[in-house]
C-alpha cells in the first residue's frame, strides 16, 4: 500500500514497476492479449534468470544459484543460513 503522493512508502515496488514500464512496456507494442503476455512473459523471465542484480554483485540470478549450489550451500535459497554454533 502506498499513500497517493508518496511513492516512498514502498520504494521496492516503486523501483520495479519503473523499471517495468521502461523495460517492458515502453519498448513494445501490444497487437493482442496473447502478445502482451508473450511479450511480457519473456521480459519476466530475462527479469528473473538472465538481467544482473546489484544485490547479486552484478551476477545473474541463475549464475548465482548455480555458484551457490556448486559451494556446497543447501539447495533451499530461500532459507536464512543460520549458525547454531556458539562464536566464542
Amino acid at each position: 500500500f502506498s499513500r497517493p503522493g508518496k511513492p516512498t512508502d514502498n520504494a521496492q515496488c516503486e523501483s520495479f514497476n519503473g523499471r517495468f514500464r521502461q523495460e517492458c512496456l515502453n519498448s513494445h507494442w501490444f497487437l493482442s492479449f496473447a502478445d502482451a503476455k508473450e511479450k511480457i512473459d519473456a521480459w519476466r523471465t530475462y527479469y528473473n534468470e538472465v538481467r544482473p542484480h546489484s544485490a547479486l554483485k552484478w551476477q545473474a540470478p541463475a549464475e548465482y544459484a548455480r555458484q551457490h549450489l556448486a559451494s556446497g550451500h543447501s539447495t533451499n535459497l530461500n532459507e536464512p543460513e543460520i549458525s547454531t554454533s556458539d562464536p566464542d
